[in-house]
């Protein structure tokens, strides 16, 4: 081998089969979710949040957008859903998400719904045109409907999501600020957003009963939003010990398998 072809071998990049095999993988169900969007194979499966004082009652529903293939399979969420937060796909996904949610509202009078939305698609043409014409639909869906944003989100837009919250106040539409705790949102600008509800971050409620960490944390996250007058609602709770400490540390709803797993409403004929 001369020197030539050594120096030339070494400036070639090294092929990760298995970074081949993910990327290649990446690409096929982002193109998957896409071809469902376009040809609406979107649906909203729906979880109970239940009060503390009542755990029969549910205080609301957080819908959670699913997306499926050609033959109905549901496409992993896990699979996309890091990757398209800033892309154009996720725009998609937020309109899919809040044009269901609202066929939901108006479908079901006496149920509120929260789904998930980017601080992004806030200033998205399509998503707005979505909102609008969700909201002015028959039975005032807006004053039942809650978005869920991120810290992280929600500190990358700041100034956009006050002033949009600002805007949506007269029409009755709730806030919750989602995964409180694992985020990045200055106790600072906590007192700028209009959050009604903060969602304690789901890793807090894991074990609470038994991880004495946990329970300071989630003592003082319960703590701090009360001292802003914001309602508390206790994600991923998984068990019956679990769901007693935090009843008694205080919470006002509580979200979790123990509770509910996600489920499709029956279609409308």
């Amino acid at each position: 081998m001369t020197d030539l072809t050594h120096e030339f071998e070494k400036s070639l990049p090294l092929l990760d089969p298995l970074k081949y095999a993910e990327d290649s993988r990446d690409a096929d169900v982002l193109k998957l979710v896409a071809d469902a969007l376009a040809a609406g194979r979107a649906r909203l499966a729906i979880q109970p949040v239940v009060y503390a004082v009542d755990v029969r009652k549910p205080a609301f529903y957080e819908g959670l957008v699913r997306v499926m293939d050609e033959k109905g399979r549901i496409i992993p969420a896990a699979h996309f859903m890091p990757v398209v937060e800033a892309t154009d796909l996720g725009r998609q996904i937020d309109v899919a998400s809040l044009q269901l949610a609202f066929r939901l509202l108006v479908q079901n009078p006496q149920v509120r719904l929260s789904i998930n939305v980017s601080a992004r698609s806030l200033g998205d043409s399509r998503w707005r045109r979505a909102l609008s014409a969700g909201l002015s639909q028959r039975g005032a869906p807006g004053e039942r409907l809650i978005f869920e944003i991120t810290e992280t989100s929600a500190m990358f837009l700041h100034e956009v999501l006050t002033q949009f919250m600002e805007d949506m106040q007269p029409r009755g539409v709730g806030f919750a600020l989602d995964g409180f705790g694992a985020g990045l949102t200055s106790f600072r600008h906590l007192r700028d957003f209009m959050f009604d509800m903060v969602k304690i971050d789901k890793s807090y409620a894991k074990a609470v009963a038994r991880d004495a960490d946990n329970q300071v944390l989630c003592e003082a996250l319960i703590g701090l939003s009360q001292q802003f007058g914001m309602l508390t609602v206790a994600d991923g709770v998984e068990g019956a010990e679990d769901a007693a400490f935090l009843q008694k540390a205080g919470v006002d709803c509580l979200q979790g398998y123990h509770f509910g797993v996600p489920k499709f409403l029956k279609r409308s004929k």
